[in-house]
């Protein structure tokens, strides 16, 4: 299995899904919210979203690292929608920036890979 572009994206967001799973209460906090169970429920669901979008990576099919790769543009998309709906006013920017910065790598790591190939 080669080290491509999009399974770097996909380690690092398996990485953050992992770290989602683990401490939840970054996301409240993300949001400019106070940690609640609420956002621990959301943040930990995100993180085996991530995990499960990153697993689909590891297989040897190119069409399933760029199905995996499409999900996850469309999940951080969805993702800015939603949390930033979510978000107060002073937070919305840094979490549209989160999200629609991810997107754009992923759509960036992509169309590098699908380049080189």
């Amino acid at each position: 299995m080669a080290l491509t572009a999009p399974r770097v994206m996909h380690a690092l967001t398996a990485a953050y899904g992992a770290y989602a799973i683990a401490r939840p209460d970054h996301l409240a906090r993300g949001l400019g919210e106070t940690p609640n169970p609420q956002a621990r429920r959301l943040a930990q669901a995100l993180g085996v979203r991530d995990l499960a979008t990153s697993a689909l990576a590891l297989s040897s099919s190119p069409g399933l690292v760029r199905a995996a790769t499409v999900a996850r543009v469309a999940s951080d998309l969805g993702d800015a929608a939603y949390l930033g709906s979510r978000a107060g006013a002073s937070s919305r920017p840094k979490i549209l920036g989160v999200t629609l910065g991810w997107a754009s790598l992923n759509l960036a790591a992509d169309l590098i890979h699908r380049r080189r190939s």
